[in-house]
């Protein structure tokens, strides 16, 4: 196994304040990917702290991605940064046929007016994803990642759900698919609930095509609000090999 050292300067884990808000500055020994092929490390190897921090380098085309999601590795980074590449623990899942609607919303749901549509706007519920984050917080919604995952979604492998009113994108979610699997990515709303009708409109579409994971990645309380729970990595990973084998979707995209 190749190991490099990455220095870490004032790297903090923005995304990940639920599990380590911590700021580093120190030596960590990481595999570096080979920029040819994706050989990942076991994700037994990830660090807890930053949790879950795995390898880095490698690229972000789409066999990489593809190999990377299917041993339960994702890729976050900051503009500037290598790209790194996570498998944290615990992990946060929904079952889409368990998902928990409270009382007000299924409220909103029988009142909204709001347009809810599957794959017809990816690009747009990405970038929204990426604008509202920077103006927040900072994103990692890199121009590389931009660019990667509007290709994945070129391919067929990844998939957004829309929510439109009069015309205007007020909210969505966007992910990956695979097998019986879905990986979530990142979420946005512009309106009060439209991120919550996208994970909705999502998990009903998933339960209907036989869809049996969503991974949400990390713990966050506005999914646990909807029934999110939060697994083991090893229980994560066996899922994967029961419920992600190949790479082609079951769920009709068209």
């Amino acid at each position: 196994m190749l190991l490099n050292t990455i220095h870490l300067i004032v790297f903090k884990v923005q995304n990940f304040q639920s599990l380590c808000n911590i700021k580093l500055s120190m030596d960590i020994f990481l595999h570096q990917l080979n920029p040819v092929k994706a050989d990942f490390p076991p994700v037994s190897e990830a660090l807890e702290q930053p949790n879950g921090l795995l390898a880095f380098a490698g690229t972000l085309n789409t066999p990489t991605l593809l190999t990377a999601y299917q041993q339960g590795i994702f890729p976050w980074f900051n503009e500037g940064e290598p790209i790194l590449w996570w498998s944290p623990d615990p992990r946060m899942i929904i079952r889409p046929e368990s998902l928990h609607i409270s009382r007000s919303m299924k409220k909103e749901l029988r009142r909204h007016n709001y347009q809810i549509t599957i794959d017809q706007n990816f690009s747009g519920v990405m970038h929204q994803c990426r604008v509202l984050r920077e103006h927040a917080e900072g994103t990692w919604i890199t121009n590389q990642m931009e660019a990667a995952y509007n290709q994945l979604h070129r391919e067929g492998y990844a998939h957004s759900v829309e929510i439109t009113d009069d015309g205007e994108l007020v909210g969505g979610i966007y992910g990956l698919a695979m097998d019986r699997m879905f990986f979530g990515e990142s979420m946005f709303s512009k309106k009060t609930n439209a991120s919550k009708l996208a994970i909705i409109y999502l998990c009903r579409f998933l339960a209907e095509q036989g869809i049996k994971i969503l991974d949400c990645q990390v713990p966050n309380p506005h999914l646990e609000s909807l029934g999110a729970i939060r697994i083991p990595r090893h229980l994560f990973m066996k899922y994967l090999k029961r419920y992600c084998r190949s790479t082609e979707s079951v769920a009709n995209w068209n």
